[in-house]
């Protein structure tokens, strides 16, 4: 396994992974108050292909994407305080640098960070590989990357 392919995905999915935390309570609740909305199953209603109502079928469809949604929840959460413990060992350096070039990239971020922090470019990669290494190692416990 490339695993300074692994953290570097890891890492760029890192902002991705933090929105969801906030976006998935609010698409469940969402989803809960549209179940509210659909009107109760009429037991004499017409039967569609499948066996049930189409109120069933919403209801059911429903439930299943909110339980979904609480299981990929329960995964984010499991997986941002995972790489929160392995960004949580580097150095303020180290971070700012995987900050700026992996997690939240910007157009022309190398050169930025390499005014910011006063460094020639080769040595600014050099430093990135070795947060990268550092934070690999902490992530999954290797560091032949």
């Amino acid at each position: 396994m490339n695993w300074k392919a692994e953290a570097t995905d890891k890492l760029r999915r890192y902002g991705a992974m933090r929105l969801a935390v906030i976006n998935l309570p609010a698409e469940i609740k969402r989803l809960s108050l549209e179940a509210q909305s659909i009107r109760s199953a009429r037991t004499d209603g017409d039967v569609v292909v499948g066996g049930g109502s189409k109120r069933e079928d919403a209801l059911i469809n429903n439930l299943l994407h909110r339980k979904e949604l609480e299981e990929t929840l329960k995964q984010v959460k499991l997986w941002l305080t995972t790489a929160d413990r392995a960004m949580s060992v580097l150095s303020q350096e180290e971070q700012m640098i995987l900050h700026h070039l992996l997690i939240y990239p910007r157009p022309h971020a190398m050169e930025l960070l390499c005014q910011e922090l006063e460094q020639e470019q080769s040595t600014m990669y050099r430093k990135r590989d070795q947060a990268l290494r550092h934070f690999t190692l902490a992530f999954y416990g290797i560091s032949e990357i």
